[in-house]
């Protein structure tokens, strides 16, 4: 469990890694300096030459405690440049090896960030997981894992070619078949994880990237953060992904490999819609939709999308997992075969269109919650895992409604009935009224980016360059360019979606509103495990 990066995490990031004198006090390292008594040696005593036989031997590095291996420092074989990416974890950077100059990406997490043994697994696990998958044509390839005194660094592929939606939307144009041909690639992927043992559990648009800008580069799955080895049979009970892609099942903590199938489905149903399936208002009335299974075919532009389409559509949403098609039986359907039955004929402007929105304002919103993360600080963590042993005060490891509101009366948190029953209904996913500790840090996490005022202005602030009171179009423009998720399309986009009086300009009132409001364009932020709310 993990929090947003704040401006520490980058901090430690971007930290020295290379290996360091030992601090004033300290002995030095067995075999670096020491004589067989244990003494340091006299600077004037006479040495005597070393014999052809005797082998000078360098220490052992000590180990590491996430990947239990000889510590390395990654700048010995790899140059770290600029930042590419930041999620709760840590923060992903441009690297160049320093041998071939190739040219890769380095993720950086932050050891201190790892907070339980269950964090640390879900490293460890992520790297087994990559080594194990790496050579398949469609999985990002792990070229190597560091670990130093601070730090654990993922080096990987590159996928300079950016998201799949971005690839989508350039194109200007988009058939049916040209969805059913992205899908048979995601579907491939998804196939060749399961049979290999492997669940993703974190399917979203997000994790495809192109490898690079060329018209015919392949597609890449990344992050492998929340993905588990499986074994026919097994059922998980944890709950983790993104709150549109995430399978009724997953919510009712008894899922399998059956969970990323849905999250292809909700996929697919964003590729010819433009809008997920399931969504409201707030986290909680997403997962309601979910779990109620409800699937909207008969609106626009549903009517002029093939019948083949929306059988699969159906297929892959059953809300029964023992139902829905497996990945070879989806890879067996007469729509999505390559000279299948998808039609070529444009789809409906309005999808393009919808998609644009989608992704405008998850990029507004992602580069706002950059700036909100920056505002919490190790200390409001601290405070809030220690508020949650208090209130435990049986220590069992969840608590109740009743005890949440005693404990936050007795600690003097000066949260509402109305914010408590808030706090309790986004972290407790599956209604069982508990939350355990990583909800309950998550969920009050959450409030505090989004329900403190001086963080919502803080960022509106960073937007209003010239502090007019209001966020102009070019304000926009320089803040995206400044976070490097500008795309001039979706300036208009984001700018319509949020201006409520159509003045063409974002005032404070409209920033807020924009931020809190669930669309169909924003991530939702509360859920256990999740690790890539601010990229």
């Amino acid at each position: 469990m993990g929090h947003c990066c704040s401006k520490g995490a980058g901090q430690a990031a971007a930290a020295d890694t290379s290996p360091s004198a030992p601090p004033k006090g300290e002995a030095p390292s067995r075999g670096a300096s020491a004589n067989n008594n244990g003494q340091r040696p006299s600077s004037s005593a006479p040495t005597k030459p070393a014999s052809p036989a005797a082998k000078v031997t360098k220490p052992a590095a000590p180990l590491g405690t996430v990947l239990g291996r000889p510590m390395e420092d990654v700048r010995a074989a790899y140059s770290v440049g600029k930042e590419l990416g930041r999620g709760q974890f840590g923060v992903t950077h441009l690297c160049t090896h320093k041998a071939t100059g190739e040219k890769l990406a380095c993720k950086t997490i932050a050891k201190r960030k790892l907070a339980s043994k269950e964090d640390v697994e879900d490293v460890r696990r992520e790297v087994q997981i990559m080594h194990h998958l790496s050579g398949q044509p469609n999985v990002v390839d792990l070229r190597g894992a560091y670990e130093d005194k601070h730090n654990v660094h993922l080096v990987m592929e590159l996928c300079a070619g950016g998201e799949l939606f971005d690839r989508i939307i350039a194109k200007g144009q988009y058939t049916e078949r040209a969805a059913a041909s992205l899908l048979r690639t995601i579907v491939e992927i998804v196939h060749t994880c399961h049979s290999m043992g492997v669940m993703h559990r974190d399917i979203k648009p997000e994790n495809f990237l192109l490898l690079s800008k060329a018209e015919d580069a392949p597609l890449k799955a990344t992050d492998f953060g929340l993905s588990v080895f499986f074994k026919e049979g097994e059922v998980f009970r944890d709950i983790v992904g993104s709150a549109y892609y995430i399978a009724p099942e997953v919510l009712k903590r008894k899922y399998g490999p059956e969970a990323d199938i849905w999250s292809v489905g909700v996929m697919l149903y964003i590729f010819l819609a433009g809008v997920p399936p399931f969504w409201a208002e707030n986290e909680n009335g997403i997962f309601t939709a979910i779990l109620r299974g409800q699937i909207d075919l008969a609106s626009d532009p549903w009517p002029n999308i093939s019948s083949g389409a929306k059988d699969l559509v159906k297929k892959m949403l059953n809300i029964n997992p023992k139902e829905r098609l497996t990945a070879f039986q989806v890879l067996n359907h007469p729509w999505i075969k390559e000279d299948g039955d998808a039609p070529d004929t444009p789809l409906d402007n309005v999808v393009l269109n919808r998609l644009k929105q989608f992704r405008a304002m998850n990029q507004f919103k992602k580069a706002a919650l950059r700036i909100i993360a920056g505002c919490l600080s190790e200390e409001e963590i601290t405070g809030l895992k220690e508020m949650f042993k208090n209130i435990d005060k049986d220590n069992s490891g969840t608590i109740t409604l009743e005890e949440l509101k005693n404990g936050l009366a007795k600690q003097g948190t000066k949260l509402s009935d109305t914010e408590i029953q808030q706090l309790m209904e986004a972290a407790d996913a599956d209604g069982n009224g508990l939350i355990d500790y990583d909800e309950f840090v998550t969920a009050t996490v959450h409030m505090n980016k989004l329900d403190r005022e001086e963080h919502l202005y803080t960022a509106f602030q960073y937007f209003d360059k010239d502090n007019s009171g209001y966020i102009t179009k070019e304000e926009l423009e320089q803040a995206l360019k400044e976070q490097g998720l500008y795309d001039a399309e979706e300036i208009k986009e984001v700018i319509l979606d949020a201006d409520s009086d159509n003045d063409g300009r974002i005032d404070y009132s409209e920033f807020v509103a924009m931020m809190r409001k669930g669309t169909a364009g924003a991530e939702p932020m509360n859920n256990k495990k999740r690790r890539d709310l601010v990229l």
